[in-house]
């Protein structure tokens, strides 16, 4: 008990010292006989150095301090001189930060014991509360708000002072509320004032901070806590459901871009593909092997991998569904169950292709700079990735939509879809309109596979995992008719999502397949069903 007593009063001192340093002009003390100091190999003398340093004010005392915990610090016993080994293996001189050819033969790693540690730690977490970098500094900030260590409230306070950014001023007010709500001698207006500020916050973190103060506490200070916490509960479950919406968003736009090739092909053919979610996994597999040549040979282009990959596996998935078409599905029309089986051994084969080619095992797929990292907005955290899906799922709704309205092969399109012997007698080569359906249909989905690979596994089952969904959204919203798929996509990703939580993944799935089937007894040709003669007979 007394040891962890002088270990905290050390840390208060410490931090004490820190802000009296840094209230004062940069350079204030005699840094480079700190830094020498590092040579004696001698613990005393190494503890001076990092108060020395840490205090200093110098630009450099970050990086040795930094280095000294994770045993880059070296030093040379003969010449007193220490070096910094940086991350990258560039070796400078701590005292005056110039590069070093290497190090000396006979410098050895400045060596450290456990109180030591404890004390490079807490000029680390004062040194980067007063870093020139604002994320740093909030980062650092958010450390201390979930420890609420009382020995940096000088250190805080200090910091908060001369804080010009918003958003670090913010944060150093939360830490020092969550110190205050923890201090013994803090007065109750203190407390009331810091409980305000945890509840603005309104977060897990700011909810568990005041679960964590006990029953012992005033009157006052125990209603404000109990009252501050139903609120932030209030506003978590709302951000539960928006975040949940969101989930849902994500993935019925996947959905849709895994289903809205197979409407197309279901609505105009008639024809069930089984072989549908392996157009999804060769576009997957495109991108694979685009990425590995720009990795190779041209690795400056690997921000553009996926904008070169989309076109690439539209061609080559509707090259290969041309081909199904033509040598396949063309002799099969009108039985359905042997077009069934065909394209079921056919997804087989497939995937046996391409696990000889590729490999049984999951193939890496890069993310681009633009596609990696997260935002937060509110309480909910929002992937680049997912949101750049969404968006380009979009993008190839609206391009189909204006594709079947204003071109000639559009046209086509929707009059064999809605009657095929009345197009025929019209002069419309039906033959040639399901090549180039399925064709464009395959083309949809490589390019679902390109979206898909930033995401999920990219493997031979890929496409697995998405025919009996696509199956269903078409199902659901309707056969032939996009803008039902739209819905049908979005109803079912945002029903999953928001049952997973109550009943459980696979309880969800099961819990939706049955509505569908309950919905299509009532509705047989789905939300939104094709209109025409043909179809209508």
């Amino acid at each position: 008990m007394l040891g962890n007593f002088l270990d905290r009063l050390r840390v208060l001192c410490f931090s004490l010292l820190l802000v009296a340093a840094f209230a004062v002009p940069a350079f204030a003390g005699p840094f480079e006989d700190a830094v020498t100091k590092f040579a004696n190999d001698d613990f005393s003398d190494t503890d001076d150095a990092v108060g020395a340093i840490a205090t200093s004010g110098n630009p450099l005392a970050f990086t040795i301090i930094s280095a000294l915990g994770d045993g880059r610090l070296a030093a040379d016993p003969d010449t007193k001189k220490v070096f910094v080994t940086g991350t990258d293996d560039k070796v400078i001189d701590a005292a005056t930060g110039a590069a070093v050819d290497k190090l000396p033969d006979n410098a050895a790693a400045v060596r450290l014991n456990n109180r030591l540690r404890r004390t490079v730690e807490a000029a680390l977490g004062g040194l980067t509360l007063l870093s020139p970098d604002p994320a740093k500094r909030i980062a650092a900030a958010q450390s201390v708000f979930k420890t609420h260590d009382e020995t940096m409230l000088p250190v805080i306070d200090g910091a908060l002072a001369k804080e010009t950014n918003k958003a670090a001023k913010a944060a150093f007010t939360e830490a020092r509320a969550a110190i205050l709500l923890y201090k013994p001698d803090a007065t109750d207006v203190e407390k009331l004032e810091a409980i305000a500020t945890v509840r603005a916050r309104g977060d897990q973190e700011a909810m568990a901070l005041l679960t964590g103060l006990g029953s012992d506490q005033p009157p006052a200070i125990a209603n404000a806590a109990a009252g501050a916490t139903a609120a932030i509960q209030r506003t978590l479950a709302l951000w539960s459901t928006v975040q949940n919406a969101w989930y849902g968003l994500s993935l019925g736009s996947v959905l849709l871009l895994a289903a809205i090739g197979l409407a197309i092909t279901f609505g105009v053919m008639g024809v069930i593909n089984m072989a549908h979610g392996e157009m999804v996994m060769i576009g997957a597999y495109t991108t694979f092997v685009v990425q590995e040549v720009i990795r190779t040979r041209y690795p400056g282009l690997f921000d553009y991998s996926l904008l070169i990959a989309v076109p690439l596996a539209f061609i080559v998935a509707g090259a290969l569904g041309v081909v199904i078409e033509r040598c396949i599905i063309r002799f099969l029309y009108g039985r359905p169950l042997e077009t069934l089986l065909a394209t079921w051994g056919l997804s087989l084969v497939l995937q046996q292709a391409v696990r000889t080619a590729f490999g049984p095992t999951n193939r890496e797929v890069g993310n681009p700079s633009w596609m990696s990292g997260a935002f937060e907005l509110g309480q909910i955290t929002i992937t680049y990735n997912r949101l750049w899906i969404l968006c380009f799922t979009l993008a190839v709704f609206a391009i189909l939509l204006a594709m079947l309205r204003y071109t000639a092969l559009g046209l086509e399109m929707r009059a064999v879809t809605q009657n095929r012997r009345m197009a025929a007698s019209m002069g419309i080569a039906t033959s040639r309109v399901d090549a180039l359906t399925f064709g464009l249909g395959s083309g949809i989905a490589g390019i679902a596979g390109v979206a898909l690979s930033q995401i999920d596994n990219v493997s031979p089952n890929l496409g697995q995992s998405y025919i009996i969904d696509s199956f269903m959204v078409v199902v659901f919203g309707g056969v032939g008719n996009l803008w039902g798929t739209l819905v049908g996509a979005f109803t079912l990703g945002i029903a999953n999502k928001f049952l997973e939580p109550v009943a459980g993944a696979v309880l969800g799935k099961i819990a939706i397949l049955v509505l569908i089937i309950l919905f299509i007894q009532k509705r047989p040709r789905g939300l939104f069903a094709l209109k025409g003669r043909a179809v209508e007979a």
